[in-house]
């Protein structure tokens, strides 16, 4: 497991080309709101928890400073985005970050805030998660442990979360062949993404409403 930790950490400074993960979204009440979410100084795996009127990155992360760098990986690869100077922008305008998906973003400087303005998906939602490797969220703003608050149900076959944070790195959280989860059951935060290793590819399925 630490191995995994360690080709994880040090996958950071490739990149290679990826495709988007796919999700599928049905939605039906209109809510709009905002999250005020804090990018630490250094490394941290964010997620958008909102459907915004563009999800790109450029549109997203409109607050970030000069040399943010953010690692999108789908397929066991990255591909990267780096904000550079003035009129240049983002090197990927076209990258996008939806709800469901999660991505390690860099951050130079100290610690801002960062805005996401949008719609709460609603209605049945589906997160397909590939077999191996990925980086996931809730598709919807709402903290709380994966399994008993967001819906993720584990099945068969040991799996593992990956947890981050840029002071502390990893937290790693497994469960058993039974589903059961080892040390505990991770919990997350609004806007936080998570690596996920998967023996077979599932989609994490749930109906959500915002009582609107």
């Amino acid at each position: 497991m630490r191995t995994k930790t360690l080709i994880l950490a040090a996958a950071i400074a490739t990149a290679g080309l990826a495709t988007s993960m796919a999700q599928t979204t049905v939605y039906s009440v209109n809510t709009v709101g905002y999250v005020n979410l804090t990018i630490p100084s250094n490394f941290s795996i964010v997620a958008n928890p909102l459907i915004g009127a563009t999800n790109t990155i450029v549109a997203l992360f409109t607050s970030a400073p000069q040399g943010t760098i953010v690692y999108k990986f789908v397929n066991q690869q990255y591909v990267l985005n780096t904000l550079r100077p003035g009129a240049l922008g983002w090197s990927d305008k076209n990258m996008t970050l939806v709800p469901g998906e999660g991505v390690f973003i860099f951050n130079p400087g100290a610690g801002y805030t960062n805005t996401f303005v949008g719609e709460v998906a609603s209605g049945n939602l589906t997160n397909a998660i590939p077999a191996g490797f990925s980086i996931i969220s809730s598709m919807v703003p709402q903290a709380g442990k994966l399994t008993t608050d967001l819906g993720y149900v584990t099945g068969s076959g040991s799996q593992s979360v990956y947890l981050y944070d840029s002071v502390n790195g990893y937290t790693i959280k497994s469960t058993l062949p039974s589903g059961a989860w080892i040390g505990g059951e991770p919990t997350i935060n609004v806007g936080q993404g998570f690596f996920i290793n998967v023996p077979t590819a599932r989609n994490w399925t749930r109906v959500f409403t915002t009582g609107g």
